[in-house]
């Protein structure tokens, strides 16, 4: 069987760059719980290589992934970076030794996050920086002004090439725009998971990308009776539908599926191929369905 392709996936514009829509998400790289080196490391180079091979032209990441240990991955196994390639990281946290994610968003600690980036990475400008804002279950509503600010100063000293925002309500979107061009948001967004819906048709409006963090459900895996059906019936798995139920739901968002495996990658890469037709987008939308308001941003 042939293997599919991200090019398959169509493409999107993340700032000035233009990129397909089905990437790479480098968490899984690092040890159990996103701590410490991985158990292969030459699996999680491979992983990478064969990535880019198969067309992902944007990588997902961070240095608190770790920390340090992904982008120091990323750097090992494909730096020089190829021209096509967007790497997006994100700060706004940080690790203790526990394993904790503890917010980091002062001025000093933002900078020197996107400092060490850049230094882990071997890069001198960093292609989106996404400020990531505390809140694990859902976003927090608070200002995000201050921080924003500190990197929007450091994009101003060409740092950083374009912003981005994570786990943000449509306030705290707005209240970025505001401040400084905002190329992508990045939430939580799954088949199951629906409260951004108004949210993703608004940025399609916008022109602005659209990132769902745990497209298949992150730390407990999507589990749904009508999921597993509509899979039987494609003769795929239930994962493959879950990411091509995302590419269908809007034009602006992009994937950034991860894995540890090259047979995983190459099996999520089969979602760019795999068409739903009306009857199964049917089914798969009543998993989530909110029936929230539209807004506008």
């Amino acid at each position: 069987m042939t293997t599919t392709t991200a090019e398959r996936s169509g493409q999107f514009a993340l700032g000035d760059r233009t990129v397909h829509r089905l990437g790479y998400g480098a968490m899984q790289l690092a040890g159990p719980h996103v701590m410490g080196p991985p158990a292969d490391r030459d699996a999680a180079v491979a992983v990478l290589r064969r990535a880019v091979e198969l067309g992902v032209d944007h990588i997902d990441t961070s240095d608190y992934y770790g920390p340090h240990v992904t982008n120091e991955v990323i750097r090992e196994a494909l730096h020089p970076y190829p021209e096509q390639l967007t790497i997006v990281t994100k700060v706004g946290a940080r690790r203790t030794p526990e394993g904790e994610w503890p917010e980091a968003l002062s001025p000093d600690e933002l900078r020197q996050a996107v400092h060490d980036n850049l230094d882990h990475l071997g890069v001198d400008v960093i292609d989106v920086v996404n400020l990531r804002m505390p809140g694990f279950a859902a976003p927090v509503e608070r200002s995000l002004a201050e921080p924003f600010e500190t990197l929007a100063e450091l994009q101003q000293q060409g740092l950083i090439r374009h912003l981005g925002v994570s786990n943000v309500t449509t306030q705290q979107f707005a209240e970025a725009r505001a401040i400084a061009p905002v190329v992508c948001v990045q939430n939580h967004y799954n088949l199951v998971h629906r409260d951004d819906d108004p949210m993703v048709d608004a940025l399609a409006r916008e022109g602005v990308a659209y990132v769902p963090f745990f497209p298949l459900g992150g730390f407990t895996p999507l589990q749904s009776a009508a999921l597993e059906t509509v899979a039987r019936r494609l003769e795929t798995t239930p994962m493959q539908v879950a990411l091509a139920w995302l590419l269908a739901r809007s034009p602006n968002i992009l994937l950034i599926p991860g894995t540890s495996s090259v047979a995983h990658l190459e099996e999520n890469l089969q979602a760019a191929a795999r068409v739903l037709g009306p009857a199964e987008l049917e089914e798969l939308d009543r998993i989530g369905g909110t029936g929230e308001p539209d807004v506008d941003l």
